[in-house]
């Protein structure tokens, strides 16, 4: 039987993949071989913001955060090579990083750290594709394996990007039909239109100046979208190579910001008031 990481209400009694014992969204981890960098004033998480108690209460989330901390060591796990729907491509890789070494495996997740407990305040069951950030993969097939097995309302793919420099914003990627998953590409379009607006609004990051049109980009290429039976989409919330929006990952504020405003597109999308 496959593990999965679940954190539901605090009322249910099943692996929690948020909360107590787990370990707090990290502003300054980096690869193994970076320099630590201390925590500042600014980067502090912000107070616990008001949520609409409840109104995803039945609803259940599929949580992925890219990559894991563990994959720096593993390039003969990562690097197999699996059928994605459409073609082959690795079990998974290790993300990027900013210049300074901040890793994409940690923004991942921290964010989905704050983004499930979020998605748990609002009554949400939320399923994790990992436990931590110091593990291996799991391959992109078996994360999309999870939200399928759960049944998963929503699924949604954390991120953030690694191209030229002066290119800045995040980007939404959706699913292109290949048969299997024919079904999920109207809801998934829905999906990343409300994360879209949610995300714009509540971050002020920009829409992508290299990716997509409009912060939408289709992807008939990641195993993610191609393997799910439940509506989903990919965001990349910046590009970690430009200066700005290094300034942004590395900060648990602009984390527990941006875990909100996908929140808000989830919400959105799972109760109707969006798109």
């Amino acid at each position: 039987m496959r593990r999965i990481a679940w954190a539901l209400p605090a009322a249910a009694a099943l692996v929690c993949g948020c909360g107590a014992g787990q370990p707090a969204p990290q502003a300054a981890s980096q690869s193994p071989a970076a320099p630590q960098t201390s925590v500042t004033a600014s980067q502090t998480p912000p107070a616990s913001h008001p949520t609409r108690t409840g109104i995803l209460r039945g609803k259940v989330v599929a949580v992925d955060p890219g990559h894991n901390g563990g994959n720096f060591d593993a390039a003969s796990a990562i690097g197999k090579l699996i059928w994605n729907g459409r073609e082959t491509e690795t079990c998974d890789t290790t993300g990027t990083e900013t210049d300074g070494g901040y890793t994409e495996a940690q923004f991942n997740w921290d964010v989905a750290l704050y983004l499930t407990a979020d998605l748990r305040a609002e009554g949400a069951a939320v399923a994790l594709t990992r436990t931590s950030n110091t593990g291996v993969g799991p391959c992109v097939t078996e994360r999309a394996a999870i939200g399928n097995e759960v049944h998963a309302n929503a699924a949604i793919s954390i991120h953030a990007d690694a191209a030229p420099p002066g290119g800045r914003g995040f980007a939404i990627l959706e699913p292109v039909a290949d048969g299997p998953n024919d079904a999920i590409i109207g809801p998934s379009v829905i999906l990343g239109a409300d994360l879209r607006a949610a995300f714009a609004r509540g971050t002020g990051e920009p829409v992508s100046s290299y990716d997509g049109i409009d912060g939408i980009q289709p992807r008939d290429d990641l195993a993610g979208i191609n393997l799910s039976r439940v509506p989903k989409v990919f965001i990349e919330c910046a590009n970690m190579r430009n200066a700005t929006d290094a300034a942004l990952v590395t900060s648990l504020r602009w984390q527990a910001t941006a875990a909100r405003a996908i929140a808000a597109g989830l919400t959105a999308f799972l109760t109707g008031a969006g798109s």
